[in-house]
C-alpha cells in the first residue's frame, strides 16, 4: 500500500492493516449538532467552523419501510409526542438528569473535527511521546427529549498526535459510529432510551415499551447493540477499543494523519456476544486481557473473560451473584482477579414504584471476590465482606504478606464514594470520593480500610501500568473539585500519604491524567502525565504535559477547538500505531 505523507505530519509512517470489507465509511450530518447552545467560540474556533458543510457532506439515508411499517411508525411517533413527552415535561428533573445542568458550559457537545495540523506547541514534547493521546467522552448527537445523565451521551474521541522529533502536533475529534448513533442519525432524531436519564418510573417503562415496539416492527435494530462507547479506551492486540458497559467494544482505527475512523463492534472474532465493562485490564507481564460482563436481566449476572495476547479466549467464567450489581471496574494482581459486588444494584421493579432502576440497597453488604487467574470456574472464589464500600474505580491491587501474622493479604487502592449512589440519585448530600486502601485478609476472611488522603476528592486516575498488579508507591489522580469539574492533578505517595499538586489555575479545569512511563525499566514515577484542560475565562482548550517526577509542566499544546470535559484516555505509541491489526 502506497502512503502519502501529509504536510506537518510526524516523522514516522506505517501501514495500517485493514480489512476493507469491514470499514464503516458513514459520515454524520453536521446540521444536527450541537443539540444545546455551547459557550461562545474564540476567533480561531469561529474561523475554522466556516467550512463544516464541506468537511461533512455525506448524509445517512433513512431506512426503507413498507406501508405497514410507515403507518405503525407514525402511530408510535404520535403516541410518544402527544402522551409520553407531554407527561415527561410535567415532571421536575433532579440535577443529575437535568440536561440544562448536565450539558452546560464545557460539558456541552461539539462538532466533529477533521485533522488540524501545525498546532502551537509551548515547550518541547518529550522524545518518549511520539504517538497519539486519545480521550473518550460523552457528546450527545441530539438535544435530549427529556432527562439526560452525563453518562448518556454518544461517544466521541479527541485525539492529539504528537511528533517529538519536530515538536509538532495535530488534533482531531470524531464520534465513535455505534449502531445506536448511526440508526438515530438515519432517522434524524433520538429513539434509543437513555439508560440513566430517561428510565425512571412509569414514564421510563413507557420509553422502554416504545423502543421494544419499534424494534419488533423492524423500525430499529437492537440486535446490533445499543451502547454509546463513551467511557474507556484500551489498546490491545493491534486495536484501539472504545468501551462502555452496555455493549461490545468498538474498534477505532487511528489513521496515519491522526484522524479516527470507526470500524464497527469488536466481538473478538466471533468469540463473544456480551457487553463488556469500560475498564478491562491488560496484564503487563503476560500481555493477557481480562474483562467482565454484567447482565441486568438474566443469570448469570456476571462473567469473567480472559484472552491471550492475540485475542483468543482462554477463560469464560460465570460468577454467581444474587442480584445484578453495578460493576464499572475491577482489579488484577500477579496471581488473582479481584471482583467487587457492591450495594449499588439494578432493580427494574423500582420503575413500577416510580423510582430509578439503579439503587442503593442498604440491606446488602458490599464484598470483594478473589479468584485465582488459573481457575476455570468460580468454585474456589473467596468472598470477603467490605461493608459500606462503593468504589467507582479501582486503581491497583497486589498481594502482600502481613508483617506480623504472615497472612496473605490482597491490597486494593480505590476511590470510595459516598453517598454510594449520589451520581445516579441526585442526592443533595455533597459527593465525597476518598482515596482508600482496602485490605482483604485471605486467611481470616476479614477486611480493613484506611483513608489515604482525607479532605480532598480524588477521582479519575492512573498508576504506572507497567506495574499493574504489583505493589506501587504512587498514584496520579484528578482533584475532582468543585465536583464534577477537576481543578488540578495530584501525585499521591501511597506510603506516606503525601500529596504533590499541580493546579490548573483560576477558571481552568481538566480531567483524568494519563501516565506514560519514560521507560519500562525506569523508576515508578519516571514519566509524563497528559490531560486536556479548559480555560473557561479565555475560552481556550489545551493539552498539558507534566513531568510526573516533580509535577511541573514541560509542554502545552494549544487546541484550535473546544474540548469538552470527558472520561478516560490512553496513549498509543508510534510503534503501536504501526502494529494496528498485527495479530
Amino acid at each position: 500500500m502506497q502512503t502519502i505523507k501529509p504536510l506537518n505530519s510526524p516523522s514516522f509512517s506505517c501501514k495500517i492493516l485493514i480489512n476493507p470489507s469491514k470499514k464503516n465509511t458513514i459520515t454524520l450530518p453536521r446540521t444536527r449538532i450541537p443539540p444545546l447552545s455551547s459557550p461562545s467560540s474564540s476567533p480561531s474556533q469561529s474561523s475554522s467552523n466556516s467550512d463544516e458543510s464541506k468537511i461533512f457532506p455525506l448524509k445517512i439515508d433513512p431506512p426503507k419501510l413498507n406501508l405497514f411499517q410507515k403507518i405503525a411508525s407514525s402511530a408510535l411517533d404520535m403516541l410518544e409526542k402527544s402522551i409520553v413527552t407531554k407527561l415527561e415535561k410535567k415532571h421536575k428533573l433532579n440535577r443529575t438528569v437535568d440536561p440544562e445542568i448536565q450539558l452546560e458550559g464545557n460539558f456541552a457537545p461539539v462538532h466533529e473535527s477533521s485533522v488540524q495540523h501545525g498546532l502551537e506547541v509551548v515547550g518541547h514534547i518529550p522524545s518518549n511521546l511520539t504517538g497519539v493521546y486519545v480521550r473518550n467522552g460523552a457528546n450527545p448527537l441530539y438535544k435530549p427529549i427529556n432527562g439526560h445523565h452525563l453518562f448518556d451521551g454518544d461517544g466521541m474521541i479527541h485525539a492529539v498526535k504528537l511528533d517529538s522529533k519536530n515538536n509538532k502536533a495535530s488534533y482531531s475529534c470524531r464520534f465513535t459510529q455505534t449502531s445506536r448513533l448511526v440508526q438515530e442519525a438515519s432517522l434524524g432524531r433520538p429513539v434509543f432510551p437513555k439508560p440513566i436519564g430517561e428510565l425512571h418510573g412509569h414514564l421510563g417503562l413507557a420509553r422502554l415499551a416504545l423502543f421494544f415496539a419499534r424494534a419488533s416492527l423492524g423500525l430499529v435494530d437492537a440486535t446490533k447493540g445499543t451502547g454509546v462507547a463513551n467511557a474507556g479506551l484500551v489498546y490491545f492486540n493491534g486495536r484501539l477499543l472504545a468501551m462502555s458497559e452496555d455493549d461490545l467494544p468498538y474498534n477505532v482505527i487511528i489513521k496515519e494523519d491522526g484522524d479516527l475512523e470507526s470500524n464497527g463492534r469488536y466481538d473478538f472474532n466471533g468469540q463473544i456476544n456480551d457487553p463488556l465493562i469500560a475498564h478491562p485490564k491488560v496484564d503487563p507481564i503476560t500481555g493477557e486481557f481480562y474483562t467482565l460482563s454484567y447482565n441486568i436481566l438474566k443469570k448469570p449476572y456476571l462473567k469473567l473473560f480472559k484472552f491471550d495476547t492475540c485475542g483468543i479466549k482462554s477463560r469464560d467464567i460465570s460468577i454467581s451473584l444474587q442480584n445484578p450489581s453495578m460493576i464499572h471496574d475491577f482489579a488484577i494482581t500477579e496471581s488473582h482477579v479481584i471482583i467487587p459486588d457492591y450495594q449499588v444494584v439494578f432493580k427494574l421493579s423500582e420503575m413500577i414504584r416510580r423510582g430509578s432502576p439503579v439503587v442503593h440497597d442498604p440491606n446488602k453488604v458490599s464484598r470483594f471476590g478473589v479468584l485465582s487467574k488459573d481457575d476455570h470456574d468460580e468454585s474456589r472464589i473467596k468472598w470477603i465482606d467490605v461493608p459500606n464500600c462503593f468504589c467507582m474505580h479501582l486503581w491497583n491491587a497486589w498481594e502482600e504478606n502481613h508483617e506480623e501474622s504472615g497472612d496473605m493479604n490482597i491490597v486494593i487502592i480505590g476511590s470510595c464514594m459516598s453517598p454510594p449512589d449520589s451520581i445516579f440519585s441526585g442526592s443533595d448530600e455533597p459527593l465525597k470520593s476518598k482515596l482508600t486502601e482496602i485490605r482483604l485478609n485471605l486467611s481470616t476472611g476479614r477486611s480493613t480500610r484506611r483513608i489515604i488522603v482525607s479532605g480532598m476528592n480524588l477521582e479519575a486516575g492512573q498508576v504506572n501500568k507497567t506495574r499493574l498488579g504489583e505493589k506501587t508507591r504512587y498514584t496520579f489522580m484528578a482533584i475532582a473539585e468543585p465536583w464534577p469539574k477537576c481543578s488540578g492533578l495530584a501525585k499521591i505517595d501511597l506510603v506516606t500519604g503525601n500529596v504533590t499538586k499541580f493546579l490548573h489555575g483560576d477558571d481552568r479545569f481538566g480531567g483524568e491524567p494519563y501516565f506514560v512511563p519514560s521507560t519500562k525499566e525506569g523508576e515508578e514515577d519516571e514519566g509524563y502525565l497528559m490531560s486536556y484542560v479548559r480555560d473557561e475565562r479565555n475560552e481556550k482548550s489545551e493539552l498539558i504535559i507534566i513531568n510526573a517526577k516533580n509535577m511541573k509542566q514541560i509542554a502545552l499544546v494549544k487546541i484550535p477547538k473546544r474540548v469538552p470535559y470527558g472520561f478516560h484516555g490512553t496513549f498509543v505509541s508510534s510503534q503501536d500505531l504501526c502494529n494496528q491489526f498485527s495479530c
